[in-house]
């Protein structure tokens, strides 16, 4: 962009301060420096970045200095940058803090700030607030956008009232002719991640009764399903059948993932090794997260892993500190009382 002389905007520096918040967030001060260099000033956007890395970190306090840096400049935290600060804050444990952002954002009236309730319903949950959950449920309740359904369906099932999910959602499901499956998806995560595996299967039937596409996003919820159970052999069969169905759409990585990680937990090198062979097959490039899962398949079953290191290499993959460390385990399995008394 600067060789084609184009103007360099705050927008064009947001974006890079993105990619590092999600790559190297060392480098990250040097953008805010170029900005300061080049006289370009910070937009709202900048700070909820910015606000959003430093809670990320559990720097807390550097959190709050540029929340007040923000109002220095005479701007004020909008309701994206509130729901961040109560996030991190429910996250810390700083409990008084989140509850008075919350407040805030209700307002006087939260019938007059109704869009809160969607945000509100889930970081009241995150608290384990049930009153305050049920509370804005009834500000809702007499007539409920989709969005605040998906968000009281997953706050009560944060909060383990099965029941009360179940009926927000046959509630939602009377309000539209023909439900998403997105509005499917909610209440079978709520059954996962309470291993309500019968729950789970006859909502998944009533699902395709009901018209919906199955496609990956629920592949993927399925998946979550059988392994959270303990079933994991039956969900890469599972996997398996819906690849074969379906060669034009291939799953989410998370799909094979969820099952690698369990092989891994288990010591199963073979099965672990043919996921590892499944996700490249499906066309995913390598990744540090792939070889991280795998490794733990070898260092559980105290096995050496040889030529690792060189399959890393020509994957153009490089392991950081933790994965190193994983390294040198499975290289210290090579060793024998023998070899020990040789060297």
């Amino acid at each position: 962009m600067k060789d084609l002389k184009f103007p360099i905007t705050c927008f064009a520096y947001d974006q890079m301060i993105l990619l590092y918040k999600k790559t190297n967030w060392k480098k990250i001060s040097d953008v805010l420096l170029l900005m300061e260099k080049e006289n370009i000033e910070p937009s709202l956007f900048t700070y909820q970045i910015l606000i959003d890395a430093k809670g990320q970190s559990n720097d807390i306090t550097g959190m709050e200095q540029i929340l007040e840096t923000l109002k220095a400049e005479g701007m004020e935290p909008n309701s994206q940058i509130k729901v961040i600060l109560a996030r991190h804050y429910i996250a810390a444990g700083l409990k008084d803090k989140a509850e008075a952002v919350l407040k805030e954002m209700e307002g006087n009236s939260i019938k007059e700030n109704r869009w809160a309730c969607e945000y509100l319903l889930r970081l009241y949950a995150s608290l384990g607030s049930a009153n305050e959950v049920g509370r804005l449920w009834q500000v809702c309740e007499s007539n409920p956008r989709s969005e605040e359904c998906l968000a009281a369906i997953e706050a009560w099932g944060k909060l383990n009232r099965i029941e009360e999910a179940e009926a927000v959602f046959e509630k939602m499901l009377k309000k539209v002719k023909k439900p998403s499956p997105k509005q499917f998806l909610f209440l079978l995560k709520v059954y996962s991640d309470h291993k309500m595996l019968a729950k789970g299967k006859d909502l998944v039937k009533r699902m395709a009764e009901s018209g919906c596409d199955i496609g990956p996003l629920t592949w993927d919820a399925i998946v979550n399903l059988y392994v959270r159970a303990g079933e994991v052999e039956k969900a890469d069969s599972i996997l398996h059948k819906a690849t074969e169905q379906n060669r034009r759409r291939r799953p989410l990585i998370s799909s094979y993932l969820v099952i690698m990680d369990k092989y891994g937990e288990r010591g199963d090198i073979h099965n672990a090794e043919k996921m590892f062979h499944k996700i490249k097959q499906a066309g995913y490039v390598s990744q540090l997260r792939l070889f991280q899962s795998l490794i733990r398949a070898y260092v559980n079953a105290k096995s050496p892993a040889y030529g690792f290191r060189e399959r890393m290499k020509a994957d153009n993959v490089i392991p950081n500190n933790a994965m190193a460390a994983q390294l040198a385990l499975v290289d210290a399995f090579r060793k024998t009382a023998v070899s020990d008394l040789l060297e």
